[in-house]
Parts: structure tokens; sequence; C-alpha cells
């Protein structure tokens, strides 16, 4: 079944939607660690606009653009850092490739949980619904999607670890940011947010990892959408904006760059041109630790390595008989990374639902936010 999206001139989900009635749960326990910066003098805590002095030796002035307030101030503060998934690392002081220098907290793999950066929107005692962003992306790309489910929705979105505010541990140091690392902590990190049955939302090259958690925990999962996943054998292979952050050397230097590692990987992927306002939040990692740019290097290299075999994993998954979970596919018809060829068999081969957005390029959620938002709420809202 193939449904084409218009443009709604309304951010708010339309009237229809709520005439159905929505199944409440038992209260579950809120997020848990507030998010930090250097005024309060919180030392475990992620630092915003640090100085060198407390940084981690790979950073850009602290990560500070200037004194006057910035966008990512504000998201920040909008969100709570929870402790999820725990390794015992190697015992060493995790230390940058280059310059050999001594990485910060949020870089070290330790016996302690790591942190992650989420943002919570809506009553808790409604149904929840989690968003998860893609590569390279982070949770601010569902910033426009919050709002209009947290209407009838418990709606959360995190920063995977390597990832926006999330801890960045060094790789070769106990977390290599291999996908069934990927697929181990995003369960525990579930499991800290105390849903019970939830429906899950995921964009891109992460959508494999989403699914093979899925498969393991079908009793949990109310619906699944994936938003432009990697379906086909086509697919499976990085384009060259990514794909050159593998690189030797080169890739390095050029994840280090905020405008190539984040700008024009986001902005090469579809029709749409970030707003500098909007750019600045999805900068601000790069300036704050060169951490980011290291796990962008080995999460492009683990993306090379192992896509293709999660790719096949997720086919197998998706077109199993045994595969009971409601399972929409989201595609934004302007995707310069993914082609729209075989999009359409696949999903008429699985039997599950096509919803065609014709103006979303890959990163659907940043070229139409609201009314992507309200596909979801159709889509959550309408029964089996």
């Amino acid at each position: 079944m193939i449904i084409q999206a218009f443009h709604a001139s309304s951010s708010s989900p339309p009237s229809y939607f709520h005439s159905f009635s929505t199944k409440r749960f038992p209260s579950r326990k809120s997020l848990k660690l507030n998010c930090s910066n250097t005024s309060n003098g919180d030392k475990d805590g992620y630092l915003l606009d640090a100085p060198v002095s407390v940084g981690d030796g790979f950073s850009f002035t602290g990560g500070k653009y200037s004194d006057g307030p910035n966008p990512s101030d504000e998201w920040f503060k909008q969100g709570k850092m929870v402790k999820a998934y725990s390794i015992p690392g190697t015992g060493e002081k995790a230390k940058d490739p280059i310059f050999g220098l001594t990485m910060g907290n949020s870089s070290q793999a330790s016996g302690d949980r790591f942190r992650w950066f989420c943002v919570e929107s809506g009553n808790a005692d409604n149904p929840s619904v989690i968003l998860i962003h893609g590569f390279p992306s982070q949770a601010y790309s569902y910033r426009k999607v919050l709002p209009v489910l947290s209407k009838d929705y418990h709606a959360v979105t995190f920063d995977w670890l390597g990832f926006g505010f999330s801890d960045k541990p060094q790789p070769k140091y106990g977390f290599d940011y291999t996908l069934d690392e990927y697929v181990a902590s995003l369960e525990s990190l579930i499991d800290e947010l105390g849903v019970s049955k939830v429906s899950l939302v995921v964009q891109g090259y992460f959508s494999p990892v989403v699914v093979k958690y899925a498969k393991n925990h079908q009793e949990k999962i109310n619906n699944l959408i994936l938003i432009n996943p990697p379906l086909t054998a086509q697919h499976a292979k990085l384009p060259p904006t990514l794909s050159i952050f593998s690189n030797f050397l080169l890739g390095e230097i050029f994840s280090q760059d905020p405008l190539r590692a984040s700008d024009k990987a986001l902005t090469s992927s579809g029709p749409y041109k970030m707003k500098e306002e909007d750019a600045m939040v999805y900068r601000r990692p790069y300036l704050i630790s060169g951490s980011s740019g290291f796990a962008l290097n080995a999460i492009t290299r683990t993306m090379k390595k192992d896509l293709k075999r999660y790719v096949e994993d997720m086919q197998t998954i998706l077109t199993d008989k045994s595969w009971n979970v409601r399972t929409t596919i989201c595609w934004g018809q302007r995707d310069r990374w993914l082609s729209y060829d075989g999009v359409e068999d696949f999903c008429k081969g699985s039997n599950h639902k096509l919803v065609e957005v014709p103006r979303a390029g890959h990163h659907a959620q940043e070229d139409c936010g609201e009314e992507l938002g309200q596909l979801i709420y159709g889509m959550l809202h309408k029964k089996n």
C-alpha cells in the first residue's frame, strides 16, 4: 500500500486523528541527570563553553563561539543526561590518534555507564515514542516533530554515542563503534528509560541497528517507522560524502572540519538549505572537542565494513513470517543518497505500508519536520 503525503499548512495534527482512543500506561520514572554547564561547578557534567583548561586537549577554544547567546545552548537546556550501557574499558587513558593528547571524561571508556543526551516532550503517562536520528545527525533534527507528537504521546529523542552531546568514547579503548555495540547500547538505553511498550521511529543508516534490536523485543514494540532506510543491496554502500571520513589521514583531517563533517554531510543528502542558527547547533560538538571527529572516523569505517551485512539482515527480518511488528516505510523522494529504485517492490513484497513524502530528502525530519510529525502522528493513531 502506497500513500503519498502532501504539504500541510498547519503544524497541528488533523482533527480526525483525535477521534481514536489512546492506551495509557502506568507512570514511569522521569529521565535522570540534568544537563550542566561550567557555571554550576559540576565536574562530571557535559561542559558547554568550557575553557581550554578543562577541555580534552584537542578542543577549539573550548567550543565557544562568542560570549553571546547560542542556539545550541537553548537546545541543550531542554535535555537531560541519562546513564546507560557500560563496558569495562582497557584500563588505559584514551588519547587522540594525531597528537597523543589525553582525552576528556566524555571520551573515556570506564566501568561507569555512558551519558546519553535525551530530550523528552509530553506527558510521561501517555504512550511512548522514541525518535532515533540517522548517520550523521543529532536528536536536534527532530525539534519540529517533538511538539506535534507531544500532544498525545510521550516523545523522547536522543543522541547516539559518538554524536551530539552524548559521550564519545575514543575508539580502541573498549568501545569501537561497531553496529553490534550500537544494538546492545540501544537495548540498555531503552531499558533505562523504563518504557514497557514503545513505538520506534528511526531515520537513515541506523535503521538496520534498530530493526535488529526490535527483532529480539517484538513484544515491546507497538509500531516501527523507518524513514529513508537502506533497504536494498544498492543502499548498502555509503555515499562519497560520508565514505571519505573512513580514509586514512584524509578522513582524520576532514572529520575535524565542522563545515565538512556537519554542514556538507547534512545538506548534500537532500534539497534543503540549513539556517545558520541550526547549522551552529550541528557544528557545536565538533567545535567543543576533537572526539566528535574521531567518533565519525570510527563509525564510517564500521559502516563501510558491516553495513552490507546489516542491510541483508534487515531485509530478512522484515520479510520473515515471524515478524509481527506493524511497520511503515516513510520515504523522502528527493533523497540524493539512497535511490528510490527497489523500495516500492520491497514494500509490496514484504506487505509493509509505504508513505511517500515528495518534498523531503534523506533527512526528512529536517526538510519537512512539521509535516513528518503529522504523518507519524497519524501512523501511531491508526488501528491495526
